[in-house]
């Protein structure tokens, strides 16, 4: 039956199992007793052998034993299948001559390549890196890196041209960078189609990263036996001597290339692209020196990952902007669809197009090149069609859409941004034809031609560029600007929910109030996520283990949350240092609080320092308890707060009576926190000192984070205090229902009831699942998130009353003290709530 003969042919071409190999070296594979299995018809001239090593000998026998044993050292090293061992210098024979050797796994053999050696060139070629590689870091762009590249690796290798070669999205492959030989033409900026590589070669080029051809003329040598004693054909993937694909070899005539040297550039474990090196002679490069190539390129791709990252942190600084100024411009209250003037220009500067639609509760609006609000109207379902949440971007509409025809004379290309939880609302970018011309190297469809074996495809047998015009289409968009699309649908989808929040049109009269908390909430909220990401990444140099990790995190986390109690119990107001002195105590220093003096008036610190100073005294009272005078049975800590004239605030730390102070051998982020938070954050002063007799420091906090009016413990603080040293109870209930859409507030609450002595603890996190639970079983007591997410805890706080069963709410909005009778329940727990806000519970 006769085959089509298309383009996937090549992808079908068993390149990696052609039972030959180049004639520039010799190979011999051998199985886990180092019995021959397989060699090259060139082992025995290679080697200078008088005799034939046949299959089923011992390999030893044919070298020498010292080389043996450097060989079977070698493969003791291999970890992984796509590990190669190399050799330099090996005297195989006893004699003089010396071979390069590589050594591979290829499923049940041992594959053993041998090359004549070259001596000295391999610690030339390595000195040769470091000038190379400074040349390189000088350059932070992609395109003068690539550049520099090409011409760094043509002038170490000797070759006539040496190109880089980019992958594009669709396989095909483009010059961007060369340095040739005078009097070559020129191949940059030409492209190729992706049938040129074909996807086997490509799987190839990653695990395998240096494919060298040294003689496109010369005869491949024949590996015999053909197949092992199982009847398989030797894999040659990770072989530098693999023989070359026919169609391959005329394609390197057509171009008249005598040597071709091909060097993976893989970023992210993918293939970026490639180092494309041509010579127009046979040359056969030593293996050392290939070995150092193949070294420059990983290198290489360190730095251009790192050049590439740089780019995209670019872009995300850029949207970062963006973001912050729509959040500030649009979150006002102006309705997304009456923004469009304000809002196109701001994303103009990072993603270039050349109109917008926005098209929210069914209004649409358009500026610049876009289609009508009839046209756009006709799209809306097959937009709709599109995959949850995720952007939509296309170069030619059309082609995806038959009805975007309609309006391809203005624009054809689109960006797609859903902007809501249904997929109605849209902000979409547009982008005018772009015609453009691609230059290919020769006609992109390789011809079909009739010859001995029948018809096959051939290689292109013209390199002349070949334009072809592409019509219909946009200029492309890219994966940065693809990046900086999804964190805008994310910022414009979290201003639509809050300008559309149904709580705050239900309470019209609370409804400023709400916008400056959540401004304020998402503002704080990012704050403290990104101190946490920073304590943890700063604390891992610290830890010696995973425990000491978690306590030294858990410590400082902690010590934040106290502090925000603090501040946030008087509606983030100014909070007094005396409480913050006594949390650190009484959270660390069970049994030696009465071992801490505090003389000075007790100032009043304002939220934005209250926090700095909150991680400060964390660190000292914490190296004071491990290290300083609280370590052992009869330290004392001093400490004396000043009023200076200037009102700023002082702190004066003495720690008498403890083990002799020693520096520290090295300063870790604790030592940073002391010595560098308040001069950083707030504009004061910090002085640590390690005195013989016990450690001293002096803080100063400026007059502008500070008031020296003493304000009494609001009513919440004496509650907390109160449920503080309250004891456990006596008696609790049997049943307990918990109502909570958070899992991990839901586990906390579930282990702090269960701690309690709670015996059965139901978890539900929707209406439906709680009606449920209190059909099949009535609880003693219920604790009743009011906010589920997409609907409200309403019904089954009527439920609960109407069954007389004794419930709390828990909720972050304080607002809800005003309908505690209206819903019948029995009190409110303001989120975050602990142990002792259940312990209160319980108790009444």
């Amino acid at each position: 039956m006769s085959q089509e003969v298309d383009l996937t042919n090549c992808d079908r071409e068993p390149i990696h199992k052609l039972g030959k190999i180049q004639s520039f070296g010799a190979l011999v594979t051998v199985n886990g007793d180092w019995f021959v299995s397989q060699r090259s018809t060139n082992l025995e001239d290679m080697l200078g052998l008088d005799s034939e090593v046949e299959a089923g000998s011992k390999l030893s026998d044919y070298i020498d034993r010292d080389a043996f044993q450097r060989l079977r050292s070698a493969v003791s090293a291999i970890a992984d299948g796509d590990q190669v061992e190399r050799l330099f210098g090996l005297a195989l024979t006893g004699t003089d001559d010396l071979f390069d050797c590589a050594v591979h796994q290829a499923e049940a053999y041992l594959v053993i390549e041998i090359e004549p050696h070259v001596k000295g060139d391999l610690n030339r070629q390595i000195g040769l890196l470091r000038p190379i590689m400074s040349r390189l870091e000088k350059h932070d762009t992609v395109e003068g890196l690539v550049q520099e590249a090409a011409r760094q690796l043509r002038s170490s290798l000797e070759m006539d041209r040496v190109m880089v070669y980019r992958f594009h999205d669709d396989l095909s492959g483009e010059v961007m960078a060369e340095a040739k030989r005078d009097g070559l033409e020129g191949f940059y900026g030409l492209r190729y189609p992706k049938s040129d590589i074909p996807a086997q070669a490509r799987e190839l080029y990653k695990r395998n990263r240096f494919r060298i051809i040294s003689d496109v003329h010369s005869e491949p040598v024949d590996i015999v036996p053909e197949h092992t004693i199982e009847g398989k054909e030797l894999d040659l993937s990770m072989s530098t001597l693999r023989a070359v694909s026919p169609i391959h070899i005329e394609y390197l005539k057509n171009m008249g290339v005598g040597a071709s040297l091909s060097i993976s550039i893989v970023i992210g474990g993918e293939l970026w692209g490639l180092f494309a090196c041509h010579h127009y002679e046979a040359k056969m490069l030593p293996y050392s020196r290939r070995t150092t190539a193949e070294l420059f390129s990983e290198m290489f791709s360190l730095l251009l990952e790192r050049a590439l990252h740089s780019k995209s942190d670019e872009l995300r600084i850029a949207g970062r902007e963006v973001h912050d100024r729509l959040m500030r411009d649009i979150a006002a209250g102006t309705p997304l669809n009456e923004s469009l003037p304000m809002l196109s220009p701001v994303i103009q500067n990072i993603i270039p197009h050349d109109g917008a639609s926005v098209f929210i509760d069914n209004v649409y609006e358009s500026q610049g090149a876009a289609p009508n609000e009839e046209e756009f109207r006709a799209i809306v379902g097959s937009l709709n069609a599109a995959a949850t949440s995720k952007i939509f971007a296309t170069d030619a509409m059309s082609e995806r859409i038959p009805k975007a025809e309609r309006f391809s004379d203005r624009v054809v290309g689109a960006l797609t941004i859903p902007v809501s939880r249904t997929p109605r609302d849209y902000l979409v970018l547009w982008r005018k034809e772009l015609s453009q011309k691609v230059r290919w190297a020769g006609n992109p469809e390789k011809p079909v031609e009739y010859g001995p074996n029948g018809a096959r495809l051939t290689p292109r047998k013209s390199f002349e560029a070949w334009q072809e015009t592409v019509e219909g289409r946009s200029s492309p968009w890219t994966s940065g600007e693809l990046q900086v699309a999804e964190g805008l649908r994310v910022t414009l989808l979290e201003i639509i929910l809050r300008l559309t929040d149904e709580a705050v049109q239900e309470r019209a009269k609370a409804q400023n109030q709400q916008e400056l908390l959540i401004s304020e909430l998402n503002h704080r909220v990012r704050n403290i996520l990104n101190l946490i990401r920073g304590l943890v990444n700063q604390s891992r140099g610290e830890a010696k283990s995973v425990e000491d990790f978690s306590e030294i995190v858990g410590g400082r986390i902690s010590s934040l949350a106290s502090a925000h109690d603090n501040i946030t119990k008087g509606n983030w107001s100014s909070a007094p240092l005396h409480e913050l002195f006594d949390t650190e105590a009484n959270a660390y220093l069970s049994g030696k609080t009465s071992r801490i003096t505090i003389d000075g008036p007790d100032p009043m610190i304002v939220p934005e320092a209250y926090t700095v100073l909150a991680l400060v005294i964390h660190e000292m009272v914490t190296n004071s308890a491990k290290y300083g005078s609280l370590s052992d049975n009869s330290g004392e800590l001093l400490i004396e707060i000043r009023q200076p004239d200037d009102g700023s605030l002082e702190i004066h730390w003495k720690e008498v009576g403890g083990p002799p102070v020693k520096p520290p051998q090295r300063r870790g982020f604790g030592s940073t926190i002391i010595e560098r938070s308040i001069p950083f954050e707030l504009g004061g002063e910090a002085k640590v000192e390690y005195k013989l007799q016990g450690l001293e420091a002096y803080f100063m906090v400026p007059q502008r984070f500070v008031s020296w009016e003493t304000k009494s413990a609001p009513p919440q603080t004496q509650r907390k205090q109160e449920k503080a040293s309250a004891p456990l109870l006596d008696s609790v209930p049997d049943h307990v229902l918990v109502v909570e859409d958070s899992m991990i507030i839901a586990l906390d609450t579930e282990d702090c009831l269960k701690e309690l002595g709670v015996e059965h603890v139901v978890v539900e996190s929707s209406v439906a699942g709680a009606l449920k639970a209190l059909e099949r079983k009535e609880p003693d007591l219920a604790i009743l998130d009011y906010n589920l997410g997409s609907e409200s805890s309403e019904r089954v706080a009527k439920e609960l009353a109407r069954r007389k069963i004794p419930y709390w709410l828990a909720s972050g909005y304080g607002e809800l003290e005003d309908r505690l009778e209206e819903l019948g329940a029995n009190g409110l727990l303001t989120k975050p709530y602990g142990k002792d806000d259940l312990v209160s519970i319980l108790k009444s």
